[in-house]
C-alpha cells in the first residue's frame, strides 16, 4: 500500500486562513484568547498516514511534540492495521523531518522489517523520502488545510477533545486513544 505520512498541530488559539467573496471589506476570523489558568494545551500534534487505495486518512493524536519514540508508535500501529487487511508492504512516502530521518527511527524500522521476515507475517515497510524542502510534493499537506478550515469554530475555543473528534470525523477516522509521551 502507497501511503503518504505527515504531521500536523491543530493549534486550538490561531485561526486558519478563511476566504469569501462579499461586497464589504473581507471577513477575519480572530484568534481565541489564552485561558490564564491552562485549560489544556494550545496545540495538539498530530500523525496521519494519506492511504493511496482507499484516499481514507488514518489518525492518531499524540501527547507532547512528534518525536522518533512516538514515530515508532505510530508506525507499529499503522502496520497491525494494514497486516490485518492483509497488505504485505507499506510505502511510506514522508519528508525529511528530524525524527524521520534520526538514526533512532532508521534502526527501528530495519529492526521491524527483519521481524516481518522472519515471522512471515506482518506489515513491513519501505521508506521513500521527499526531497527537501519540498512539502508540496505529500498529498496530505491540503488534507490538512482542509481538515483545519472545516473544524474550525469562529466564536469560541474548542476544547482538545473537541478538535480530537472534530478532526477524526471530518476525515473519517476512528478516534484512538494518544499515542503517549515518551519517558526519559
Amino acid at each position: 500500500m502507497l501511503g503518504f505520512q505527515d504531521e500536523c498541530w491543530w493549534t486550538r488559539l490561531a485561526q486558519p486562513d478563511l476566504f469569501a467573496w462579499t461586497t464589504s471589506g473581507p471577513l477575519r476570523l480572530g484568534g481565541n484568547a489564552r485561558d490564564p489558568k491552562g485549560g489544556g494545551p494550545e496545540a495538539l500534534a498530530c500523525y496521519g498516514v494519506l492511504r493511496a487505495d482507499t484516499g481514507g486518512m488514518m489518525l492518531r493524536f499524540c501527547d507532547g511534540r512528534p518525536v522518533s519514540a512516538t514515530t515508532e508508535a505510530f508506525l507499529g500501529w499503522v502496520c497491525e492495521v494494514l497486516a490485518t487487511e492483509g497488505k504485505a508492504v507499506l510505502a511510506l512516502v514522508w519528508d525529511n523531518a528530524a525524527w524521520h530521518v534520526s538514526r533512532r527511527v532508521r534502526r527501528w524500522v530495519e529492526a521491524h522489517n527483519r521481524r516481518v521476515r522472519r515471522a512471515k507475517a506482518g506489515c513491513r515497510i519501505r521508506v521513500c523520502g521527499l526531497p527537501v524542502k519540498a512539502p508540496w510534493l505529500n498529498p496530505i499537506e491540503p488534507k490538512w488545510v482542509h481538515g483545519k478550515r472545516a473544524i474550525v469554530e469562529p466564536d469560541r475555543k474548542l476544547t482538545a477533545a473537541e478538535v480530537r473528534q472534530r478532526a477524526c470525523n471530518y476525515y473519517g477516522c476512528t478516534l484512538h486513544p494518544t499515542l503517549p509521551k515518551p519517558q526519559p
